[in-house]
């Protein structure tokens, strides 16, 4: 296994120069005046523009730029992003939790009730509760998300009034920036928690609730589908029947028998997800004007933020690499009988 993740490991810069020399490739099509327009202080200042392309060596060959950019990167500098007014790095610190708080939350709602129905579905075989499951996972596989997400927001929050957009309240950003509040982590569910302050730990996941439940639709049809499969799989090989044959019950063999084989692939399945939401919350973080990484990486392309986007698309990729592993790390942790090679 471990010549295993050292292979992979030297796969990872191999797969963000790829993807960030592309995006930069891409970019180069704008040209050097749309580029530094943003870092113009003063466009009314006569050569304020031209200053600033020299500055930045934006007229030199994309090969030129992009060795300087990875120079850079090399020393934590992934440049600065006037779309955020901080630098990439600064800006992918501060919106970075925001993102993985939200995708922790939903990812354990997909795991805990697509495990449950799932399961649920494949023991109760085209029966009424098979037939509901199945209508459901269908269901969250047709309906579009930025749909689901607005019509959320126009019930919730428009008719009803009980989730507010955005990451947290106003009263709660004034406590935050306060002196009294401390930051541990960067995580304000866990933040308010260690701060003993259960106001902003309840206002913070009442604005978790409709993007989370936004993002767990498409997740949650999936695991649903997965598990019903794999239950379904082992239950129909030959040591259940075995052990039936020696007189256990069904809810005996299912939760220590059938169970724990048909829960790997969903344990794979829910590490992918979880890195996939990480990097696909730029839909639902617009939406619902959530301040985190997807919402940085929207706003950035938006006003043609360069910095900002390689920066977006350097964190996703590396996050993409180093999740996979975890995931295949994972598979072999949980089934003795697979070998990484």
């Amino acid at each position: 296994m471990v010549n295993y993740i050292f292979r992979r490991l030297l796969l990872l810069p191999l797969v963000v120069l790829g993807v960030t020399f592309l995006l930069f490739f891409l970019t180069q099509r704008l040209s050097p005046e749309m580029r530094a327009s943003l870092y113009v202080k003063d466009p009314r200042q006569m050569g304020a523009l031209e200053e600033v392309i020299r500055e930045y060596g934006l007229r030199d060959n994309v090969f030129k730029q992009y060795g300087r950019w990875l120079k850079n990167v090399a020393h934590g500098d992934l440049g600065y992003s006037p779309s955020a007014n901080m630098p990439v790095a600064k800006a992918i610190k501060e919106y970075l939790p925001a993102t993985i708080q939200l995708a922790f939350v939903t990812i354990i709602f997909v795991v805990f009730f697509g495990v449950w129905f799932g399961c649920g579905s494949a023991i109760h075989k085209d029966e009424w509760k098979d037939v509901v499951a199945r209508l459901i996972s269908v269901g969250g596989f047709s309906l579009p998300i930025f749909v689901l997400g607005l019509i959320l927001l126009m019930v919730f929050y428009g008719q009803l009034g009980w989730f507010a957009p955005g990451g947290y309240s106003v009263q709660t950003d004034v406590i935050i920036h306060s002196p009294m509040f401390k930051t541990y982590t960067g995580f304000l569910l866990v933040d308010s928690l260690l701060n003993g302050n259960l106001r902003v730990f309840w206002d913070a996941l009442s604005h978790l609730v409709l993007p989370a439940v936004t993002l767990c639709i498409g997740s949650f049809a999936l695991m649903v589908r997965v598990m019903r499969s794999s239950m379904l799989e082992e239950l129909n090989k030959d040591y259940v029947r075995t052990a039936r044959a020696k007189g256990l019950t069904k809810w005996q063999i299912v939760y220590k028998h059938a169970g724990k084989n048909a829960i790997i692939p969903v344990i794979t399945l829910a590490s992918i997800q979880f890195i996939r939401l990480l990097g696909g919350t730029v839909i639902v973080e617009t939406i619902f004007d959530y301040p985190g990484i997807g919402r940085f990486g929207v706003i950035a392309a938006q006003q043609l933020d360069i910095a900002g986007i390689l920066g977006f698309s350097l964190m996703v990729a590396v996050l993409f690499v180093l999740g996979n592993l975890l995931s295949d790390i994972l598979y072999t942790a949980v089934d003795p009988r697979i070998r990484l090679d």
